[in-house]
């Protein structure tokens, strides 16, 4: 099956970092998260490891600024999350969070 951008690396990788991210960010920084990364504040312990690296290479105030942001389902834009009510309750850029579509979705 035709994979999307980073499932095509495999999904242990995928798998691994979430995993790795849960274990790098603790449930009080994502209790603070609103406070550390008020524009496009992250969600997701995932999400938050991603910011927290981005920072560290883009550090201007400014950098946030330019990346758009918001929930998504499959690498889309948050309009998307619209389109059928199951995609705001699974809201996941991986496109194996779409149910019916990936054959190992979740």
């Amino acid at each position: 099956q035709k994979e999307q951008f980073s499932d095509g690396v495999g999904y242990g990788w995928i798998d691994g970092l979430k995993d790795h991210a849960e274990r790098q960010v603790t449930d009080a920084m994502m209790k603070g998260a609103a406070e550390r990364f008020p524009h496009g504040t992250p969600a997701t312990k995932e999400g938050y490891f991603y910011r927290s690296i981005f920072d560290e290479h883009f550090p201007h105030p400014s950098a946030p600024l330019q990346v758009p942001g918001g929930p998504s389902i499959a690498c889309s834009t948050p309009t998307a999350i619209l389109w059928d009510e199951a995609f705001a309750k699974n809201a996941d850029p991986s496109g194996r969070a779409v149910r019916g579509v990936h054959n190992k979705s979740y």
